[in-house]
C-alpha cells in the first residue's frame, strides 16, 4: 500500500518537458496520483534520518550532493548517539524549529543567539557549504521567476542557481532543514539543526548550510509553544521537548522507503502548471508561483511495494 505525503561536465541544464496529454490534469493531486512509477526517485535510506521526540516521530532526508561535509558529521553523530536525549531549543512563530544533540563534558544546551552567545572554537572547523559549484548538475529553470536568483530545481530539490558564478544552491522553502552556526567564520557542526515552520526565508540562502528537508512529521513540531526569549529560544530546561531517540533509516529494520519526484519529469511539469494555474476555486489563475510553493512531491512507500 502507498501514502503520499506531499511537503520539501559542463553546467547541465534540463528544461522541464510539457505534459503529455495523458498526463494533462487540473490539480497537482491528480498530476501526482498519475505519475508513473519511472517519475519516481528512490531516496537512500542511508540518506535518511528519524527523529524520535516526545511530540512525535521527524522524517527527514539529508542531501551529501549539496553539503559532504555537514551531511557526514551529522550521520557521525547520529551513528554515534550524541543526538539521543537532545533536545528542541528554540521555536520562532513563522520561522523555525530548532534542535541541538545533547551537549558534552556536561556543558548547557544553546539557549542563546548567536551574537549573544559565547562563540565556540571546533575542534574539526568544516567548510562553509553554503553553495557548490553547479557543474555537473542537471538544473530544471523553473517557468516563473524569482527575486533571489534563477529558481529552479536539481534532482527532486528546490535549488537556485548563479551563471556568473558558476555555482548552485538549495533554497530555503517549508520544511528545509539547515544546520545552526556561530558567527562568522564559524559553520557549524551538525549538532544543532532548524527547519523552516514559515514563510520560505530566502534571505538566509548561501548563509548557512542546508542539509537535507522534512519528509514527515513537521506539523507536530511546528505546532509547539513558542519560545519567549530572543528568536525564539526557551528560557528554560521546562520548556524544550525531549529528543528520544535519533537513527538513519539504514538502521532500522523494516522501515519503509522513501521516494520523491523526478523534477526533470513530464509529471512534475504538470504538477508546477497545476499549481500556479489552479482551476475550478480560483476567479483569476496566478499564471505564476514562487519556488517555494512548487514543493516536490515525496511518498512513503511499504518495503512490500519496492520493486
Amino acid at each position: 500500500m502507498k501514502r503520499l505525503a506531499i511537503l520539501a561536465a559542463p553546467l547541465l541544464m534540463a528544461q522541464a518537458p510539457a505534459p503529455p496529454a495523458s498526463l494533462t490534469v487540473t490539480t497537482a493531486d491528480d498530476a501526482i496520483a498519475r505519475a508513473p512509477a519511472s517519475h519516481w526517485i528512490a531516496i537512500n535510506p542511508d540518506d535518511i534520518m528519524v527523529m524520535d521526540t516526545a511530540a512525535g516521530r521527524m522524517v527527514i532526508q539529508l542531501a551529501p550532493d549539496f553539503a559532504p561535509a555537514h551531511v557526514a558529521a551529522i550521520k557521525a553523530l547520529v551513528k554515534a548517539g550524541r543526538f539521543n536525549d537532545g533536545r528542541i531549543v528554540r521555536v520562532q512563530d513563522n520561522y523555525v524549529v530548532q534542535w541541538a544533540a545533547r551537549p558534552v563534558d556536561g556543558k548547557e544546551v544553546v539557549s542563546q543567539p548567536p551574537d549573544v552567545r559565547e562563540q565556540r572554537v571546533r575542534p574539526t572547523p568544516l567548510p562553509a557549504e553554503y553553495e557548490r559549484p553547479a557543474k555537473g548538475l542537471t538544473f530544471t529553470p523553473s517557468p516563473y521567476t524569482d527575486s533571489y536568483a534563477e529558481a529552479g530545481f536539481v534532482s527532486g530539490w528546490q535549488a537556485a542557481r548563479d551563471r556568473k558564478t558558476g555555482t548552485a544552491w538549495l533554497a530555503h522553502c517549508y520544511g528545509t532543514v539547515g544546520v545552526g552556526r556561530d558567527m562568522p567564520p564559524d559553520t557549524g557542526d551538525g549538532a544543532e539543526l532548524y527547519t523552516v515552520i514559515g514563510h520560505g526565508p530566502r534571505h538566509l540562502d548561501r548563509n548557512i548550510a542546508n542539509v537535507g528537508r522534512v519528509l514527515a512529521g513537521i506539523e507536530p513540531h511546528a505546532a509547539l509553544p513558542r519560545g519567549s526569549e530572543a528568536l525564539g529560544f526557551y528560557k528554560d530546561e521546562a520548556q524544550r521537548t525531549k529528543i528520544t531517540q535519533v537513527r538513519l533509516a539504514s538502521q532500522i529494520a523494516g522501515f519503509s522507503r522513501w521516494q520523491m519526484m523526478d523534477t526533470a519529469s513530464a509529471s512534475f511539469a504538470a504538477v508546477v502548471q497545476a499549481r500556479a494555474n489552479r482551476t475550478g476555486f480560483f476567479i483569476r489563475p496566478a499564471g505564476a508561483a514562487d519556488l517555494c510553493t512548487l514543493r516536490v512531491p515525496v511518498r512513503e512507500v511499504a518495503q512490500s511495494d519496492v520493486k
